[in-house]
């Protein structure tokens, strides 16, 4: 089982999964020589995914790094541990289990929208626990469709142009850093890898998301993205493409290093 699918890592997704990993990997220099990298596994199908890509371009890749894979527990219940632990050693992933009470603390935070304080939370866990083993990184599995969801939710919904960047320097935890080794890689290609394998992952096991996960603002944009594509095969390219090729010759303020620029400031200087 797995030798067949880290196999099909290269072959069958060569061009859907590992190509579009590797390129990310190279072009935003994500792995270094010497690294220790702590890849956090939430129990999805993306994390397990990014944890198998990491063991195969450790294998097969020409820098020396470590890699340890850490499994923060918010709180889920009994079965989805289970269910978590079952995949990690099917997949051949030495995943090490720490348990915390993040989802009793952010529902008591904030009871109607638990989930801003959960995610902030579980990163500082999972950065903290990370710089505990001796990492400079940790991996995370947002992918594409995340990118360009995350674009419009800050612009419909935050009213600022704001994208996921594929690294980003921690400003809590000094000299460490985090990366998405699967910044280029599709959410459909990653769901054809896991029906192709038959396997069955952890879908969001928070109660508040569960309840009302018909509310979720990112569902909406799934959703309009979905909608756009039918007129415009090319929406999802152009939406990320965006972040690449902001003009700020005619954008009217900008923000830089926390400092706020107007469109005077750019009209009169060079900022």
């Amino acid at each position: 089982m797995i030798e067949e699918l880290e196999r099909s890592i290269i072959t069958k997704f060569r061009k859907t999964i590992w190509r579009p990993f590797s390129k990310a990997v190279r072009d935003y220099k994500l792995i270094e020589e010497g690294d220790k990298i702590a890849v956090c596994i939430s129990g999805g199908k993306d994390s397990f995914l990014l944890a198998k890509l990491m063991q195969e371009i450790k294998r097969h890749g020409t820098k020396k790094f470590d890699l340890v894979f850490i499994v923060m527990n918010p709180g889920y219940e009994d079965k989805n541990i289970k269910l978590i632990k079952e995949n990690a050693k099917k997949l051949g992933i030495p995943i090490e289990v720490y348990d915390s009470d993040i989802f009793q603390v952010s529902t008591k935070l904030n009871s109607e929208h638990p989930c801003y304080m959960c995610a902030r939370m579980r990163r500082g866990f999972l950065y903290n626990k990370a710089q505990e083993l001796g990492c400079n990184k940790i991996a995370l599995g947002h992918h594409f469709d995340d990118v360009i969801e995350t674009i419009l939710l800050s612009i419909l919904y935050g009213g600022e142009y704001k994208s996921m960047p594929p690294k980003l320097k921690s400003t809590n935890f000094k000299d460490m850093e985090l990366i998405r080794p699967m910044y280029l890689i599709r959410e459909e290609d990653i769901i054809k890898f896991r029906d192709y394998h038959n396997l069955q992952f952890l879908n969001c096991a928070c109660n508040f998301v569960k309840t009302k996960q018909d509310s979720s603002k990112r569902l909406e944009i799934k959703l309009l993205i979905r909608k756009l594509k039918e007129s415009n095969p090319n929406i999802e390219y152009n939406i990320f493409k965006s972040s690449e090729n902001v003009n700020v010759n005619t954008v009217i303020g900008i923000k830089k290093d926390n400092n706020k620029y107007n469109f005077n400031d750019l009209y009169e200087k060079d900022v």
